[in-house]
């Protein structure tokens, strides 16, 4: 019988590693800085902020967006993003469980 290698993950571990690959890019992680900065935004904004084409900036932003981390709102013609205030504080919480594991090492550890 065939195990998906999906499945010997929980998804906690899922999660976990989606919003590790959510940092794993530069262009990303300015998207984040920049909304919590002015705490709304309309694409535009950003290709003039981050200084990546358009579709670059779609791209990232719609990652951020399928792991929840923004939301965004259609205003006319552009799409008003802002951070996900409720699963960016779901994500800081499994992320600090995660990241606060302590490792005791004994001396004979390699």
């Amino acid at each position: 019988m065939l195990v998906n290698n999906k499945d010997r993950y929980t998804e906690q571990q899922k999660q976990i590693a989606l919003f590790a690959k959510a940092f794993g890019h530069p262009a990303r992680v300015s998207i984040l800085q920049h909304l919590f900065k002015i705490d709304a935004c309309v694409c535009g904004d950003l290709v003039d902020e981050i200084g990546l084409a358009q579709s670059t900036i779609s791209q990232h932003l719609k990652e951020l967006r399928q792991i929840g981390l923004i939301k965004g709102t259609v205003e006319g013609t552009s799409v008003c993003y802002c951070i996900d205030k409720e699963n960016w504080t779901k994500m800081k919480a499994m992320m600090a469980e995660f990241l606060d594991q302590d490792i005791t090492l004994s001396e004979d550890c390699c």
